[in-house]
């Protein structure tokens, strides 16, 4: 396949991007994912962050009240970025590399999201 026919980054991403204020609760973050049918959120927050289902099923199994939970409290910074040009392949192996479902995609700011369905719907 020559490089004019790899899908990119750009080519599959969810966008717009959806987020969250670090300081909504945790509960706000799940109502949010349901809502947009999605398992995270990018946390408007430096240095860059994420909210995804895996960090409020775990607060949930811990006990943690997420109606007053915060966001800033269970997610997850320091995240792995992509930029648009990305190809798959790549972030494929990036995901498996570093055990993610999700990565940011960055163009000087936030543009979309990449996800683990995104790229199953890419290898399928």
């Amino acid at each position: 396949m020559s490089s004019n026919q790899r899908k990119t980054v750009r080519d599959v991403m969810s966008s717009p991007l959806e987020t969250i204020e670090s300081d909504a609760t945790v509960q706000e973050a799940a109502r949010k994912m349901r809502e947009k049918e999605i398992s995270a959120l990018v946390v408007l927050t430096s240095p860059r962050a994420i909210i995804s289902s895996t960090d409020v099923i775990e607060a949930v199994a811990d006990g943690r009240s997420v109606s007053e939970l915060r966001v800033m409290d269970v997610m997850t910074t320091d995240v792995e970025t992509v930029t648009p040009d990305l190809y798959m392949e790549e972030v494929a192996e990036m995901m498996t590399t570093y055990g993610i479902k999700h990565l940011p995609v960055v163009d000087d700011d936030y543009v979309g999201m990449v996800s683990s369905t995104d790229v199953t719907a890419f290898l399928s």
